[in-house]
C-alpha cells in the first residue's frame, strides 16, 4: 500500500451555532448534519483525494448503520477497508458545535475507536506493506505503538499528536518511533510541556527527525536536521475549521509518497517543503467549506490554486 492510516472513524454530528457556547449557557442551533468523520478517516480520505496510488484504512467501527455507512462511505472514496474491523462496541461519535466564525468545540465519544490495543495478523500486514504509515491520537496509544513496530524498515511514520497528549513526559516511547511529527501550536506547547513555542519546538525538533508545526494563517514551519523552514498560508475565510488539520495531515502523506523519499535520505526538508505547500492549499480549501469529510478538496481543485497563487506573484 502506497498510504496506511491506522486511526480513528466517528459519526460527526454537528450543530450551526452563533457562537460557542460559555460553560453552563444554552445557544440555538441554526442546522443540524451528520457527516463522516474521525481524525483516521479523514486522513485516508484526504490522502485517496490528493491521488495516492492507494491507500488503505485499518481501524474499528460498531456492528451498526453508522459504522456500515462510514464503511461505505471510505470505500466510495477508493480507500481499501479490509483492515476495518467491526466490533461490538458502538461507532465511535464526535459532538461538534461550529460558529459563525469558523471556530468549533468537539466532544468525541470514542466507542469502538477504543475497543483495539492490538493490530490483527491481517492488519499487521496491512501497515507492514505501507510506504507512508498515519497514525493520530483518538485511538489508543498502544495501538499506535503496534503499527509503527509494524510498518517497514524504510516506511515513514507520520504522527499527528491529536488530540494531544504529554509524549515527552512518558519517556519519547512513541516519538523515539515517529519520522515525522504534526502538530498545532496548542500540540506542540502541550506535548513539549513549554509555553513559549520557539522553545518548545526546539525541545522536540532534538528528540525527532522531522518536526512541522501548523500556524494556521502564518503558514506552518518545518524543522529537519536543525534546519527550518516557513511555507506561508493561502488567504482564505473560514466557514468551518473542522478537520482542516487532518486534510493537511492527508495530503502531506501523498505528497511524501509521491516523492519517493526514503527516511534517511539527504534533502528532506525540500520535500517536506513542497509536501507541505500543496498540504497548506488542500487545507486553506477546506476551511473554507463546511464538513470534514465534506470538505475536503480533490487534486485538481487543490492544483487549481496553487496555480492561481502562482500567477499573482
Amino acid at each position: 500500500m502506497n498510504v496506511v492510516v491506522v486511526g480513528s472513524v466517528n459519526r460527526d454530528v454537528v450543530a450551526r451555532v452563533a457562537r460557542i457556547p460559555a460553560p453552563g449557557e444554552t445557544v440555538l442551533a441554526s442546522g443540524l448534519a451528520r457527516t463522516g468523520g474521525g481524525k483516521g478517516a479523514n486522513q485516508a480520505v484526504a490522502a485517496a483525494r490528493a491521488g495516492a496510488a492507494e491507500v488503505a484504512f485499518v481501524g474499528a467501527v460498531g456492528d451498526d448503520p453508522d459504522g456500515t455507512a462510514l464503511r461505505d462511505g471510505l470505500s466510495t472514496d477508493g480507500i481499501d477497508v479490509a483492515g476495518l474491523e467491526v466490533v461490538a462496541d458502538a461507532t465511535g461519535t464526535a459532538l461538534i458545535s461550529v460558529a459563525d466564525d469558523g471556530e468549533n468545540a468537539i466532544v468525541v465519544v470514542a466507542g469502538a475507536n477504543a475497543a483495539r490495543t492490538r493490530l490483527s495478523e491481517s492488519q499487521r500486514a496491512i501497515v507492514g506493506g505501507a510506504q507512508v504509515l498515519v497514525t493520530q491520537l483518538e485511538v489508543p496509544v498502544p495501538l499506535v505503538r503496534a503499527a509503527a513496530a509494524a510498518r517497514g524498515d524504510r516506511a515513514w511514520h507520520v504522527l499527528n499528536a491529536a488530540p494531544s497528549s504529554p509524549l515527552v513526559a512518558d519517556g519519547n516511547a512513541l516519538l523515539a518511533e515517529v519520522d515525522v511529527l504534526v502538530v498545532n501550536e496548542h500540540e506542540l506547547r502541550d506535548i513539549a510541556g513549554a509555553a513559549e513555542v520557539d522553545h518548545a519546538v526546539d525541545s522536540l525538533a532534538a528528540r525527532l527527525p522531522a518536526l512541522v508545526v501548523t500556524l494556521g494563517s502564518r503558514g506552518c514551519l518545518i524543522v529537519v536536521s536543525g534546519a527550518r523552514r516557513t511555507v506561508s498560508a493561502h488567504p482564505v475565510t473560514a466557514v468551518d475549521t473542522t478537520g482542516a488539520g487532518d486534510t493537511f495531515c492527508g495530503v502531506f502523506a501523498a505528497s511524501l509518497a509521491r516523492s519517493g523519499a526514503l527516511p534517511g535520505d539527504g534533502a528532506l526538508l525540500e520535500v517536506f517543503a513542497e509536501a507541505a505547500r500543496v498540504a497548506s492549499a488542500a487545507a486553506a480549501l477546506a476551511v473554507g467549506r463546511p464538513g470534514a469529510q465534506d470538505a475536503v478538496p480533490t487534486a485538481a481543485e487543490v492544483a487549481e490554486v496553487i496555480a492561481r497563487s502562482e500567477e499573482s506573484r
